[in-house]
């Protein structure tokens, strides 16, 4: 009997919970479950408690304001820019390798000083055929492409370190927010009403912290880390037939003879 009661009462209690008024965030969850939407009303209703402009004005213009203390205009410019590679896909060699080849030909045929009109879209390609026009040999195309390699590198890099430092900073700017909020609700301790909104800020900041490095700057980091790495290895591919085609259509040079030793040759 005791059970049948008790099994009674539960049944009752749910029965009421189900006719009480339920809060905005139990309503959106039941319609989740039951219809399996969301419209555009409902997306608003679940995110509104998580957004706080304090606390993401603490944790992003801090974050800010140290990248700017601590990096280069120029490096920012280059982290902000780099953005445009990630849309982009994996940088292949193919294209340029078949364009040399090509190049190569028409210096066969037509000479080399034909290479000049041709219409090369990429830098290092165009800048090692421009040397190669004016009689540069296979070494010193050879080394004009790395040290184009290294200073591309040096830019990937610096533009990947801002990233890092952002997703560094994030966090640390996040527990400042944090300790903003604490304060706040230590001084708002006489009014209730208050208490709720620095809590929320003590809380969303660190969230806010977290969120934007682990969910935005890491990410970015190590995706153009990886687009950097195989640019790098695709661009090494250039270096050999491009120091062929020096090799082949450099002038050739006129070994100096020495009459003394020719006379003493002959004596």
């Amino acid at each position: 009997m005791r059970q049948i009661f008790a099994g009674g009462r539960q049944a009752g209690a749910a029965e009421r919970w189900r006719g009480a008024p339920q809060p905005p965030e139990n309503e959106l969850a039941r319609t989740l479950l039951t219809q399996g939407r969301m419209n555009e009303t409902d997306f608003t209703v679940l995110i509104a408690p998580y957004l706080d402009p304090a606390a993401a004005a603490i944790v992003a213009g801090g974050t800010l304001a140290a990248l700017i203390l601590r990096t280069q205009a120029r490096d920012l410019a280059r982290a902000v820019a780099a953005l445009r590679v990630l849309p982009r896909g994996r940088f292949r060699a193919d294209p340029l390798i078949d364009q040399i080849g090509a190049l190569g030909r028409i210096a066969q045929r037509h000479g080399v000083l034909a290479l000049d009109r041709s219409v090369i879209a990429d830098p290092d390609v165009a800048a090692a055929v421009a040397a190669i026009v004016d009689g540069a040999e296979g070494d010193a195309v050879a080394d004009l492409l790395e040290a184009r390699r290294m200073a591309r590198t040096e830019r990937h890099v610096a533009a990947i370190d801002v990233w890092a430092a952002a997703a560094e900073l994030a966090p640390a700017m996040g527990m400042i927010g944090t300790l903003i909020g604490l304060v706040r609700v230590f001084l708002k301790m006489n009014d209730p009403a208050a208490i709720g909104g620095a809590m929320a800020i003590a809380l969303l900041a660190t969230l806010y912290g977290a969120v934007l490095a682990s969910l935005i700057a890491l990410p970015v980091a190590a995706r153009l880390r990886r687009a950097a790495r195989e640019e790098a290895f695709e661009r090494l591919r250039l270096e050999a037939p491009l120091r062929l085609l020096a090799v082949r259509e450099a002038p050739r040079r006129r070994v100096p003879v020495m009459v003394e030793d020719d006379m003493e040759a002959l004596a």
